[in-house]
């Protein structure tokens, strides 16, 4: 199927023919859809903290983490352009058009968008008045300089470099707010903050300059060190696109097509990073100083929750690795995996004996960490939390995107119809095992679970293939703890007039 030379641009993108072959041999026959068992609810795979256990929980973070790396990773490279599709769509209409609903906001609203200032300058210096222009109605115009390479050209910018915040010293980018998050709760022993953003590599020039700009003014006023980096995907886990033969899509020059592998190409990013406690987060999620608290809280919450369970993980590991071990041992460690672990084991496991028990508790515990935070269902698009059997009978904690699911089958359309919470990308995780040793984290992936779409290019229909969503399959096979967070620690912004919502507005004229 291939050529000398597919095979040199296959080698150039750090690629073999074998792994091509296996990309194409899942367009060929399909993604399996998991056995869905039912929704993660309150109190069968989801916790629910009480005050008392978030007090506790603050407490163990507070106390556990002295000496530890605490890093916070931040998923940057999304575009911003579906925040502007209604305003993009009205650009393409002629000035007379009926003006929708949702630009009107945008129109009407413009001074509470923490870059009208921004705006207003940049205008001014062209000789042109903002208000004057309003008043004329000069839409198309204003939202043209918005939007355009010859105005703030938001509209090929990615969210983390847009102002999405209004403060009187200064509006803040959502790169700023992560900043400022992280001195808030991810402050190392020594005072340092170390902060991570995954971005496209046409804006990891902006994304430095913008750092390198602000981090002073944010060390002094929190009294800590920021050590930010970048990265961007690797072209190595880019995967093939195909016809709709499922045969190679190739370019009018003969060569083959590749896309972006989906932020499950984030895996490897996050493989190469050393730290005993990351924090994981969107990029497009964060509020402004006032509502921060609760955010904070139940950071500190997970991660708290992270530490008092790894403890009792290590216990029971070294314990495991004795020689005397006892039936006593292996029901403890039985009854606390399924307990606190999302993990339920196979009926047929109990009749094993000893040291095959023995064997696969240490397997089990043995893996990385997620505590998910999980808000209730608002009818956000996106995955959520279920139980699912796996091939060797166990069950275990999963977060699902929808594609994953065959709503041609009653049992996954009745778990689907009752999930009662959504996935906000809230996580805490731990990469490390026992003897420090960091996880080799592609072994923990699920290799089935990527995801097929349809595209196009140059007018023609292709298919493509996402690998396993990074907190979906990706994270398969870790050990996942789902807990309960408040509504307003998620606030993302998919539009624009997202940015109008209370949660993102601070006084202003």
């Amino acid at each position: 199927m291939f050529s000398q030379s597919d095979c040199l641009q296959i080698q150039q993108k750090g690629l073999t023919v074998d792994i091509v072959n296996q990309q194409i041999n899942f367009f060929e026959k399909g993604v399996p859809h998991l056995n869905i068992v039912k929704p993660a609810v309150s109190g069968d795979g989801i916790f629910v903290p009480g005050d008392d256990d978030i007090r506790k929980f603050i407490s163990e973070f507070e106390k556990n983490k002295e000496g530890k790396r605490i890093l916070k990773f931040v998923p940057a490279s999304g575009a911003a352009t579906r925040m502007f599709k209604a305003l993009y769509e009205f650009l393409a209409k002629p000035p007379s058009a009926i003006i929708a609903d949702d630009v009107a906001q945008v129109i009407n609203k413009i001074q509470f968008f923490a870059f009208y200032d921004e705006l207003k300058d940049f205008l001014k210096n062209r000789g042109e008045d903002l208000p004057e222009m309003l008043k004329e109605s000069s839409y198309h115009d204003i939202i043209g300089f918005i939007l355009n390479s010859n105005g703030l050209n938001y509209g090929s910018l990615p969210k983390g470099l847009l102002k999405f915040h209004y403060y009187e010293d200064g509006s803040r980018t959502p790169l700023e707010e992560h900043l400022v998050e992280g001195a808030l709760y991810a402050k190392n022993y020594d005072g340092s903050v170390v902060v991570h953003f995954t971005v496209s590599p046409e804006h990891i020039e902006a994304f430095s300059i913008l750092s390198d700009n602000v981090k002073s003014k944010y060390e002094k006023e929190y009294g800590v060190k920021f050590f930010i980096s970048f990265s961007v995907q690797k072209s190595s886990t880019d995967t093939i696109a195909v016809d709709g033969k499922n045969n190679p899509f190739r370019n009018s020059d003969g060569t083959l097509v590749f896309r972006p592998g989906g932020h499950g190409a984030l895996l490897d990013n996050l493989d190469d990073l050393q730290g005993d406690i990351i924090f994981l987060k969107n990029i497009d999620n964060v509020v402004p100083d006032k509502l921060k608290t609760e955010t904070v809280t139940y950071k500190k919450v997970l991660a708290g929750l992270l530490f008092d369970l790894q403890k009792s993980v290590f216990n029971y590991l070294i314990k495991l690795d004795k020689d005397d071990v006892t039936e006593e041992l292996l029901n403890d460690v039985t009854r606390f995996i399924e307990s606190n672990l999302g993990y339920r084991f196979s009926p047929s496991m109990s009749t094993d004996d000893l040291e095959k028990r023995k064997l696969l508790l240490r397997k089990i515990l043995n893996r990385p960490i997620r505590v998910c935070g999980m808000v209730k269902n608002t009818g956000e698009p996106g995955g959520g939390p279920f139980w699912v059997k796996n091939l060797d009978g166990s069950t275990t904690l999963q977060i699902l995107e929808s594609s994953q699911f065959n709503l041609e089958e009653e049992q996954h359309r009745q778990a689907y119809k009752n999930a009662t919470h959504f996935n906000p990308v809230d996580i805490v995780i731990s990469t490390v095992d026992y003897l420090g040793r960091k996880f080799a984290l592609k072994q923990y992936c699920d290799p089935n679970t990527g995801f097929i779409s349809l595209k196009s290019k140059d007018g023609k229909e292709l298919k493509a293939l996402e690998l396993p969503g990074l907190w979906n399959g990706a994270m398969a096979f870790w050990n996942t703890v789902f807990v309960e967070v408040p509504m307003i620690t998620f606030n993302p912004v998919k539009s624009i007039n997202d940015l109008l919502r209370t949660e993102h507005q601070n006084s202003k004229k």
